[in-house]
């Protein structure tokens, strides 16, 4: 099982069920996961003793389904979920999560300033994160299913427009923990999106819109920067 010298990205790795434990915990596991969980704890205020434990009973627990582990398949599968579940999720989420923040600010904002700032930082995510999904569909994410062809041929990989696969890579990664900070921003505002006692149905709505936006770009970053891209680095 799981150490508190591990660090958290092994983690995850080694047992995906771990995910929801830590999502919940508010541990990060994705941009941050170089931490070794007792560093990660203690940042979290948390008892790393304590985390082990639910650690090990989530990993225990019959009603727990088993995760596909992604390390064990080919890039272009990981390739393929990452394109239908999460990109799918944010192109879904995006204008509807846009539509309701409007919708709960024209009512709310002038007892409850914060949520200017949370549009304002969703807005700024949401665009962001447009072009960041099209660099990938276009032109890294076609690159890494075409290098993982050729190498099971035994030839070379394809030429590109930008040289070692390390260059888009590393561009795809510093845009990651700018969508990082600005989840944690959203929850800070929100102090864990917590509702204040005059909310209203579209409020909470968007609370829980934002938490499920956040669980989800937790995952697929973590598929991103622990499996897909090393693996596109190793193939290389």
């Amino acid at each position: 099982m799981a150490t508190a010298a591990n660090t958290v990205r092994e983690v995850v790795l080694e047992y995906p069920a771990s995910i929801p434990v830590l999502e919940e915990l508010g541990i990060d596991y994705c941009c941050g996961g170089e931490q070794r969980l007792a560093e990660a704890c203690a940042a979290a205020r948390l008892e790393v003793d304590r985390v082990l434990a639910r650690l090990e009973a989530q990993q225990n627990s019959p009603a727990v389904t088993p995760e596909k582990d992604w390390r064990r398949e080919p890039l272009a599968a990981l390739v393929g979920h990452i394109l239908a579940t999460h990109h799918e999720f944010i192109g879904r989420e995006c204008p509807r999560l846009t539509q309701l923040l409007e919708k709960v600010c024209t009512v709310h904002s002038k007892n409850h300033g914060e949520l200017l700032r949370v549009r304002d930082v969703f807005s700024a995510l949401s665009e962001e994160l447009g072009a960041h999904l099209l660099k990938e569909e276009q032109i890294l994410f076609p690159y890494i299913v075409s290098a993982e062809q050729e190498a099971a041929r035994g030839g070379k990989a394809p030429a590109s427009c930008f040289g070692t696969v390390r260059n888009p890579i590393r561009m795809m990664m510093f845009e990651h923990d700018n969508a990082g900070n600005a989840l944690r921003e959203l929850r800070n505002l929100t102090h864990g999106y917590t509702l204040p006692p005059d909310a209203c149905p579209s409020y909470r709505a968007l609370y829980q819109g934002l938490q499920a936006f956040e669980a989800d770009l937790h995952r697929h970053i973590h598929l991103e920067n622990n499996i897909l891209f090393p693996g596109a680095i190793a193939l290389e």
